[in-house]
């Protein structure tokens, strides 16, 4: 790729997959990529091994020196940072919270990418909580990052549609794709000095998402079943909404809202195109399950495990 005119060095902090294509973007954009923060390799598995991050093992692949500091709270690691003359760093799902005295170390300061249309959904698990709450517009924002949790001036912003097949995985990875096209374009135009004026976040329709909780998984068929059909996908693919309605353990991948009326937590109808139980409001129809220690399944089949559900 051409140089840009202005040629930029850039320090990239980001952690999971979700950063990864803004990575790319970086390291695709002509610009120097001078390192690249992530966080510490972590135990995961069943041997409990440490497991270096998506990030850092592309940026390893890409021959981009890699930093893994606990936290900014001491000099060193600040001054290790401020040594690397930075012109910009670009934040990704990096997992620290960035102390005012880092955000000033570089001459542009430190851009973020959040997966929401800011000043809706600041915070830790934005493109779950959009689904959940039934929105059906989100995207992904370019934001100049200030003290404040996701409360920085808006540079850049893309939309898309939330439809009624999404889940939080397919909006991860549509987001996670739109957020590296913004930020190239903030790229390009920084470089060509044809960013725009920031656009200062509003106190008006501003709302927080709390990070998800296993425990938010179990499904009250006292709400609304348009309510449990959004969190079904929100929750997929984690942490998975769960039941017992139907006597045991059950996981729910997919699930629709029906108008049927019937008590909550009842097993209203039970055929191949699926379960239909009782909500506070209309009904819930469960179409793929996970059974303890099985495989994700269609109802059909989970019929055909249970003939003492079948009319």
């Amino acid at each position: 790729m051409t140089t840009p005119a202005s040629s930029l060095r850039i320090v990239f902090a980001g952690t999971p997959e979700f950063a990864v294509p803004c990575l790319d973007a970086v390291l695709a954009s002509g610009h120097q990529c001078v390192a690249v923060y992530t966080q510490p390799d972590r135990p995961a598995g069943r041997g409990r091994g440490l497991v270096m991050s998506p990030v850092k093992q592309r940026a390893l692949a890409a021959g981009v020196p890699v930093m893994q500091p606990e936290h900014f709270k001491q000099a060193a690691d600040r001054d290790a940072l401020a040594a690397l003359a930075p012109d910009l760093m670009v934040v990704v799902a990096y997992g620290l919270i960035l102390p005012s005295k880092v955000l000033a170390i570089p001459r542009h300061g430190c851009w973020n990418v959040h997966a929401s249309l800011l000043p809706r959904w600041r915070g830790a698990a934005p493109i779950q909580r959009a689904i959940e709450a039934g929105d059906t517009e989100t995207g992904v924002c370019l934001m100049q990052m200030e003290k404040g949790l996701d409360t920085g001036p808006v540079l850049l912003r893309v939309t898309t549609p939330i439809t009624h097949h999404d889940t939080g995985g397919s909006l991860h990875d549509r987001l996670s794709a739109l957020g590296a096209t913004c930020l190239a374009d903030g790229l390009a135009r920084l470089a060509s000095h044809q960013l725009p004026a920031p656009e200062v976040q509003p106190d008006v329709g501003v709302t927080y998402a709390h990070k998800l909780d296993k425990a938010e998984a179990e499904l009250n068929f006292d709400r609304s079943a348009e309510d449990l059909a959004n969190r079904v996908r929100a929750f997929n693919p984690w942490p998975i909404a769960e039941t017992k309605a139907l006597g045991e353990r059950l996981r729910v991948y997919e699930a629709l809202a029906d108008a049927t009326s019937g008590a909550p937590g009842t097993l209203l109808q039970a055929d191949r195109h699926g379960l239909l139980i009782g909500c506070g409001q209309g009904s819930l129809r469960l179409t793929r399950i996970q059974r303890e220690g099985g495989k994700v399944i269609s109802a059909a089949d989970y019929l055909n495990a249970r003939p003492d559900l079948r009319a």
